[in-house]
């Protein structure tokens, strides 16, 4: 039997509490109650009612004052994992294997003090930019302790988070081309097309640039996305990696991602005479081309998904072989952004050609190249007030 209360925690947020008798306990003959809080629903309360409920009776009495860390992270995961998608729980467990969990694993989780916590953070802020994330994904697991009523505190709440600092080099590099450097890898690639036939990587990179659709997004079209009259490009899907490395086609989460983009007439040539091509090449490889609405516009020699890496292999033997300027294979998201800056384009037209859901996302990148090009623009303004009138 159990009664659920509404109530609010100091935050002022509504939660939900339960309290439980579940039976006796075999081992002292006593009646067993319980308490639990911090459920943001009452069907989730109830949830943990009932598995609580199974458990003593499957088990009999547990001690959640002897949880560790690992425990709480396992039972954490069971709910976790029916709430994002494939490529996200990969992501997620990974940071628990590589960072969190041999931090915290075998420690009892009530035994987790703030300082030994804060040391753990000071390490990964020391080897990691983007260690907030990693902290954020370690509260979760304290959070779902403190819902099980093992503990009372978040001790990730309650760290001094690290600044992180910024390198020079960090700050010289940029990763994205300017006008001058992408037509002269433009002009690399298609000799590259010319001289050894590699007509895939010269279409993928072109449409990379001139549309600043991300790498996944590219690796999922198929030629139906494409209109020829229209010069249009329909986005709406990316391939991304699942468990144990399996690629798979996903649908957008935010509606900002689906998108319909305009594309120029000459990379819309690169793309019809990549089709044409494409379909001999099959032909000399055994297989058919498939219908527009199944056949990638890019695939491997099996007409299957074209691995990620794959495309990040062709570029730097580009860059390597040309003596290019670094940048990676995102950078040419970056280079598309940038270049619609300087052509006029607004922060919304930017955001709406990109998809991203957030400004945010979009205003940082307008503020990298707005850095980038300080330094011209006041050669600029000089070069305006000195001249002769």
């Amino acid at each position: 039997m159990a009664t659920f209360k509404k109530y609010e925690d100091r935050h002022g947020n509504e939660r939900w509490s339960f309290q439980a008798y579940l039976g006796i306990d075999p081992a002292t003959g006593k009646s067993v109650k319980t308490t639990r809080r911090g459920f943001k629903y009452k069907k989730e309360a109830q949830l943990a009612m009932n598995r609580l409920q199974v458990s003593f009776d499957q088990k009999g009495l547990q001690h959640p004052q002897h949880m560790t860390y690992q425990q709480a992270y396992d039972g954490w995961l069971t709910e976790y994992v029916n709430t994002v998608r494939e490529s996200t729980l990969v992501k997620t467990t990974g940071y628990f294997k590589n960072h969190i969990l041999p931090a915290f694993g075998k420690r009892r989780i009530d035994k987790i003090t703030i300082p030994y916590t804060q040391s753990v953070v000071n390490g990964w802020a020391k080897d990691m930019t983007k260690y907030k994330t990693i902290l954020n994904y370690a509260g979760a697991v304290f959070q779902y302790a403190i819902k099980l009523d093992v503990i009372e505190k978040d001790p990730t709440k309650l760290v001094v988070r690290p600044a992180i600092k910024q390198t020079v080099n960090k700050d010289n590099w940029v990763n994205f081309y300017d006008k001058n450097e992408l037509n002269r890898f433009l002009a690399c690639l298609a000799n590259e097309d010319e001289q050894h036939g590699n007509h895939q990587a010269n279409t993928l990179f072109r449409l990379l640039a001139f549309t600043g659709i991300r790498k996944g997004e590219a690796l999922a079209l198929t030629w139906q996305d494409i209109d020829f009259t229209k010069h249009t490009l329909n986005i709406n899907k990316a391939l991304t990696r699942g468990k144990n490395s399996r690629l798979y086609v996903h649908f957008p989460k935010t509606v900002n991602s689906v998108r319909l983009l305009d594309i120029d007439a000459e990379t819309c040539k690169i793309l019809r005479k990549w089709q044409l091509y494409q379909r001999e090449y099959l032909l000399m490889l055994g297989y058919n081309a498939k219908s527009n609405a199944e056949q990638l516009i890019f695939s491997n020699s099996k007409n299957t998904f074209l691995q990620p890496s794959k495309i990040r292999i062709w570029l730097m033997h580009v860059i390597n072989k040309y003596h290019l300027k670094y940048i990676t294979v995102h950078g040419l998201r970056h280079t598309h952004a940038s270049l619609l800056f300087e052509a006029g384009a607004t922060i919304k037209e930017v955001q709406d050609r990109l998809g991203h859901s957030d400004v945010k996302t979009t205003m940082d990148i307008y503020t990298h190249v707005s850095k980038y090009a300080r330094k011209e623009t006041a050669s600029k303004f000089s070069q305006y007030i000195n001249a002769k009138q």
